[in-house]
């Protein structure tokens, strides 16, 4: 195969993986009609109908037959689920039940009016977000959706007919359902179904009939619904084309380039530009940004057009669109510049409401954002958005909170700053107190520049309001106390009202620019803090060990920056998210297990469960979801904020990859340990497998030979069966030594019976313990003369010369040489032996002889397991000394001991 036919991995993993997605999410269908009436519910029912007759498992979710006599016959033999009831201001409400639905698991079921706004406290605000988690669960659902519920299409209908709808459904609803049916009658027919009462009860269809149901309304919206069926048709098309293209076969992928970039203004008709962006994107099939540029002067909007503002961006977001705020004085070089980034060829504005009275001057003389933004960026294509009324209006405040500024972290709408003005006119005063002394002393120009001053003084410390009152306030003052003639607002030179103009100008512009760096100033101090708060907890996450402090750091951060409370769950080891022992007011364990199961935010500022206090983020991380962040932020709105949602997704992101790489060193450390707990039992079982079954062979052929033996050989055998019974005795003794040392080093009790002991005893009774190992070995000592008491476990450090001895017997050669002498602080014991030293692959790694299991020579008929050593540093070390291994001068291997000691005490004088 040539690499040019060779299947890319990367596509065939992807496509891998979303054929699995798609294999498990369950399958959407919607019936799609130009109104109401056409017939969308009964081709449903008649559908599962045929269905249940083909032994498919049909339930009814929810069905509304609007008192038609022919849909409600389609409803027999079809199983019904019990709608749930909800009290809500005195009234029952009866709702889909979604619980209920998942519980029962059909194989189809029937849910209508897609478009239906839930009662309040369900789960979710509208009846396709419940769609989308049937469908995430498997379900395949069928339902029923109208063209002028489809949010983009919102606005183009209202136009039409007049009349608003509030409750709509995201295109990409529609876009990514795998069948859309259409229903269609003509207009005459559906005119002649209304007079005939099948559409409505004859009181509404009369009324129907002279508002929505108007000949050319019907036309009109079932142009648009044909056409958006097509858009959808040309999807599949589309999708075929992309999943069939490829070498060999004929088809070539469609491509498509050029992002949408709408601007979304302060004014009313906003939502008809972001809606009509949205279709442009669908039908060009291209990504699309949302974009809010705050100037100093839209800073100062009322509360109700920032929550407007706000509602807009989320509709953007809701429609698939990626929202920012900007801000900056120049809306046209911003948006010049933020397409540029993005890389957008085209940008949607809304057309500016036309002046009228004392402002048509003013907006003719200004530059129209279209035409400022032809010349900054004349490659980039600009579509203006028509201004429509009838368009369903957003709601000002989504979470029902006063208004605040949109790119501060200081939210809230700043009160008039009263002393602001009280001290602009109190600088006034000052200034023409000083300034009076000094009439005869400095000129005009000069007095006016100290009045200058104070402006300036003002609007850097008070900003533009005050400012404009103290140029206002200084200019009546020089004109009153300083220009000729004085005390009156007279002017006897005309040259004077040009300075009072100049003076007056330079005031305002001055308080104007002050008043545009501290904007500025303030943005920079909040993107500065959002950046500060993401680099400390990132800085502080990188040094977490454990889950618990990742837990704690990352909770701080988050209260820290959109203060109120924060909470940081986790999971347990079954995978359980546990909620807090003592959870605080308003906190759900349901609504944040439900976030962490779905992987989705919940709560505060979503469409799940909008009615709680507090917003759910599940922690995202690279492999999993590792738990949830629980806010319930200081303001509210702060969550409708792109820079401040993005923030809060950042923070919970880098508090998952924390969690998550906690969790994979926990695994880590666990695998080493696993693994080095296996390669030790492979070396205690190979070691024992070869030395305990040599001397059991011996035994056993010994005590064999004893029954054949002459009985004069019968003493040999014996002494023979008591050797080989003593070397197996010392192997067991150094495994239970090395386990109860081993268990004393790691937090068990080494019982070290110290006392000041002669080191020539202790040297002397290694040697005779050690005698049988040593046989026929020469053996010397070189102890130095007037040798101190030292305070050791005589037992213990005699092992250690033993085993020392035995090792050197085995890998060494005669004599061997036990030293032994006194340092400052120190006694210094020593075994060398004559053989030829350690191997070459030991040195410079000496201390991997003290390891357990480690022998001179990993292949040798020489007996011993490796625990001798092992046992000497564990003695060594009990007693706070060192041991070390290394080759001697003259040939040989040498190991020193070095343990810790203090001058002995004095001995008591003997009573008289």
């Amino acid at each position: 195969m040539s690499e040019l036919s060779r299947p890319d991995p990367d596509a065939l993993i992807a496509q891998l993986r979303s054929d699995e997605a798609r294999a498990r999410r369950g399958k959407l269908r919607i019936y799609f009609g130009a109104s109401a009436g056409v017939g969308k519910t009964w081709a449903m029912l008649s559908a599962a109908q045929r269905e249940r007759k083909a032994g498919r498992d049909v339930l009814i979710g929810v069905v509304e037959t609007h008192g038609r006599g022919e849909t409600a016959a389609l409803l027999a033999g079809l199983d019904a689920l019990p709608l749930r009831e909800i009290a809500y201001r005195g009234r029952t409400l009866a709702e889909f039940g979604l619980d209920a639905a998942l519980a029962r698991r059909p194989a189809v079921l029937l849910v209508d009016e897609l478009a239906h706004t839930n009662a309040p406290g369900s789960r979710h605000a509208k009846r396709w977000q419940d769609v989308q988690e049937l469908l995430a669960a498997g379900i395949e659902v069928w339902s029923a959706l109208n063209v002028q519920h489809l949010e983009s299409l919102n606005g183009t209908v209202g136009a039409i007919t007049g009349v608003r709808v509030h409750e709509t459904v995201p295109d990409s609803v529609l876009d990514e359902a795998d069948e859309v049916v259409l229903v269609d009658v003509t207009p005459d027919e559906l005119t002649a179904r209304l007079a005939a009462g099948k559409v409505y009860l004859p009181q509404q269809a009369e009324r129907a009939a002279q508002n929505f149901f108007r000949k050319g309304n019907l036309i009109a919206l079932r142009e648009i619904a044909l056409r958006r069926t097509a858009e959808h048709v040309e999807d599949d098309v589309r999708g075929w084309r992309v999943e069939q293209s490829g070498p060999g076969t004929g088809l070539q992928a469609w491509h498509t380039s050029g992002a949408i970039l709408a601007c979304v203004g302060p004014h009313e008709g906003a939502a008809q530009t972001v809606r009509t962006a949205a279709r442009l994107a669908g039908q060009l099939n291209v990504r699309w940004h949302a974009v809010y540029v705050e100037t100093p002067r839209l800073q100062r909007l009322a509360a109700a057009e920032r929550d407007r503002i706000l509602a807009v961006l989320k509709l953007a977001e809701e429609l698939g669109a990626a929202t920012a705020v900007l801000t900056g004085d120049d809306v046209a070089g911003q948006l010049a510049e933020q397409a540029r980034r993005l890389n957008c060829a085209t940008l949607v504005l809304g057309r500016a409401e036309p002046a009228t009275g004392w402002r048509r001057p003013w907006m003719a003389a200004r530059v129209p954002l279209a035409r400022a933004l032809a010349q900054l960026a004349p490659a980039l294509d600009i579509l203006e958005v028509g201004r429509t009324d009838s368009a369903r209006r957003l709601s000002r405040s989504p979470l029902g909170v006063a208004g605040a500024r949109i790119d501060s972290d200081d939210h809230e709408q700043a009160p008039i700053h009263w002393p602001g003005y009280a001290w602009a006119a109190a600088t006034s005063v000052a200034l023409t107190l000083l300034c009076t002394p000094l009439t005869g002393v400095l000129e005009l120009s000069n007095i006016v520049m100290l009045f200058l001053l104070g402006v300036v003084g003002v609007a850097m410390r008070f900003g533009r309001g005050p400012s404009a009152l103290a140029a206002l306030l200084n200019v009546a003052a020089f004109d009153y106390f300083f220009v000729p003639p004085r005390l009156s607002f007279a002017v006897s030179d005309v040259q004077y009202v040009l300075t009072f103009a100049i003076m007056l100008g330079v005031g305002l512009l001055v308080g104007q620019l002050t008043a545009g760096l501290r904007f500025a100033a303030g943005v920079s101090t909040s993107r500065e803090r959002r950046a500060r708060s993401l680099f400390e907890l990132t800085r502080e996450l990188s040094a977490a060990l454990e889950s618990t402090q990742v837990v704690a750091l990352g909770a701080a951060a988050v209260q820290g920056h959109f203060g109120g409370h924060a909470l940081v769950l986790v999971t347990d080891a079954a995978d359980q998210l546990v909620a807090p022992a003592d959870p605080p007011p308003g906190f759900d364990a349901q609504v944040a297990d439900w976030a962490f199961r779905h992987g989705q935010s919940a709560g505060l500022a979503t469409a799940t469960l909008a009615a709680q206090p507090w917003h759910y983020v599940p922690l995202q991380a690279p492999m999993r979801v590792r738990g949830v962040l629980a806010l319930e932020p200081a303001q509210p709105r702060w969550l409708l904020i792109p820079e401040q949602a993005q923030q809060l997704d950042t923070l919970a992101r880098q508090i998952a990859i924390a969690l998550e790489r906690v969790h994979y060193v926990e695994v880590a450390q666990q695998a080493v340990v696993e693994i080095e707990s296996e390669r030790l039992r492979n070396a205690l079982l190979g070691a024992i497998s070869h030395d305990v079954r040599t001397p059991l062979t011996a035994l056993i052929a010994l005590a064999e030979s004893l029954q054949t033996l002459p009985a004069e050989e019968h003493a040999e055998a014996a002494r023979a069966i008591v050797a080989q019974a003593h070397e197996l005795h010392a192997l067991v003794n150094n495994l239970l030594d090395m386990a109860r040392l081993e268990s004393g080093i790691a937090g068990g009790a080494v019982n070290l019976r110290r006392d000041w002991q002669s080191v020539e005893e202790v040297v002397g009774s290694a040697i005779r313990a050690a005698r049988t190992a040593l046989g026929a070995t020469v053996v010397q000592t070189a102890l130095d003369a007037g040798l101190p008491l030292v305070e050791f476990d005589a037992v213990l450090i005699e092992r250690v010369l033993v085993n020392l001895l035995e090792n050197a017997t085995r890998y060494g050669a005669p004599p061997i040489v036990v030293g032994a002498r006194a340092e400052p602080g120190t006694l210094v014991l020593s075994v060398r032996d004559h053989g030829p030293g350690l191997p070459a692959a030991l040195l410079g790694h000496e201390q991997k002889l003290f390891d357990k299991f480690t022998r001179g020579e990993v292949e040798s008929a020489t007996p011993g397991v490796g625990l001798g050593l092992a046992i000497c540093k564990a003695v060594v070390s009990a007693h706070g000394g060192e041991i070390a291994a290394a080759n001697a001068r003259g040939g040989g291997a040498e190991f020193t001991v070095t343990l810790p000691r203090r001058e002995p005490p004095e001995p008591a004088e003997a009573p008289l």
